[in-house]
């Protein structure tokens, strides 16, 4: 029978269970993006707490591409030193590793690029600053520079990529509706949309090797009217599983979503867990490759229940590790109550300050 704490292996990659660290923003580079102690702390304490596989936060392939103030980056081979150092603790932990790999696209930070954001479309309303649309050229350039983001990743240690295409973040602009308005072989159909993203795959793929685990992180729908529904959704993870991905993380919305944005507020009850479940389903029957959940997952009985019911082959966290790193080992030792995270997304606060993502609450909750 299928357990939360079989040994599984994702391609190459062995894993001692079905738990994922979600990607999220830690705020802890240094100001060009470099690895710092503090950023190898938090990843070793999730090894040590029992994480099967850590998801690095999203780390940008291109300095226009960053998303915000102290984002891990991986644009330039002077980075490789200290991301080897990251991966060698992890390791050290037994602990396993995936670097994702994004670009923020519209959403870049402006204040810190100083360059005007890139965008797959332009059109009115988009922004209230100026914009560069990507040409042709440039795509064809975004894919060798995802290809040495990939290489350097591998060279650093890494034990797998993921390619970031989910919450409005550039390749999930390509694959939006909302945002791709282009009319060339780019825009349109969900296989023009998604052709940036699966030459990519394809393209990185080729370059890692058949034995280094490729995966995406995607959305199941987009949560806007018009956005990227479901059914395209699951068009375009058929097409990566051809394109050679070896999993595929399912979330949703954008960072825009507000209510129904990608970390959603008070996940206090069994019913409100799991708010992309219905997405992971229709991945899971499409494809052959194993499929990870993300999205307010809090307890033990619920990722189970996903997992034994078929819905998903892992179960992705985030905001729960912020607060308990070692929840995992907790757990597996018999303690079993849910996550003590209480979803207030209070944790973002301290990193937009520069001070890096916390769990404000469990601070304050100490010191009373």
């Amino acid at each position: 029978m299928t357990d939360l704490f079989d040994i599984t292996q994702i391609n190459t990659m062995t894993l001692a269970n079905r738990f994922v660290r979600s990607a999220t923003w830690e705020g802890m580079a240094d100001e060009d993006g470099a690895v710092t102690p503090k950023l190898i702390d938090t990843v070793t304490q999730l090894a040590e707490g029992g994480v099967g596989l850590i998801i690095s936060g999203h780390t940008f392939v291109l300095p226009e591409g960053q998303a915000g103030p102290k984002q891990t980056g991986i644009y330039k081979d002077d980075l490789v030193d200290g991301l080897k150092s990251m991966t060698d603790a992890v390791h050290q932990a037994n602990g396993k590793m995936v670097v994702q790999l994004a670009h923020a696209g519209t959403f870049a930070a402006e204040n810190i690029t100083r360059t005007r954001p890139h965008v797959v479309s332009l059109f009115e309303g988009l922004a209230k600053t100026p914009r560069h649309e990507l040409t042709i050229s440039d795509i064809q350039d975004l894919v060798s520079d995802y290809v040495q983001a990939a290489e350097r990743a591998k060279a650093a240690g890494f034990d797998g990529v993921q390619i970031h295409a989910a919450h409005g973040y550039l390749f999930s602009q390509f694959l939006s509706p909302v945002y791709n308005r282009r009319q060339d072989a780019y825009g349109g159909s969900i296989e023009n949309r998604s052709r940036s993203l699966c030459d990519t795959v394809a393209a990185v793929r080729q370059a890692v090797g058949p034995d280094f685990p490729v995966l995406v992180k995607i959305n199941a729908w987009d949560d806007v009217e018009g956005g990227l529904t479901l059914e395209d959704a699951v068009e375009t993870a058929r097409l990566l599983q051809n394109a050679g991905i070896d999993a595929i993380e399912v979330s949703g919305g954008f960072l825009t979503s507000k209510t129904l944005s990608p970390s959603r507020l008070g996940i206090n009850k069994p019913e409100k867990e799991a708010y992309f479940e219905q997405g992971a389903a229709a991945y899971k029957q499409a494809l052959d490759i194993p499929v990870i959940l993300v999205g307010g997952i809090r307890s033990l009985e619920k990722a189970r229940e996903l997992v034994v019911g078929g819905v998903s082959d892992y179960i992705s966290l985030s905001r729960p590790l912020i607060r308990e790193p070692g929840l995992i080992n907790r757990w597996r030792s018999g303690d079993t109550g849910p996550a003590l995270c209480n979803s207030d997304n209070l944790c973002f606060r301290p990193a937009l300050k520069g001070e890096g993502i916390y769990c404000v609450t469990e601070q304050r909750e100490r010191s009373e």
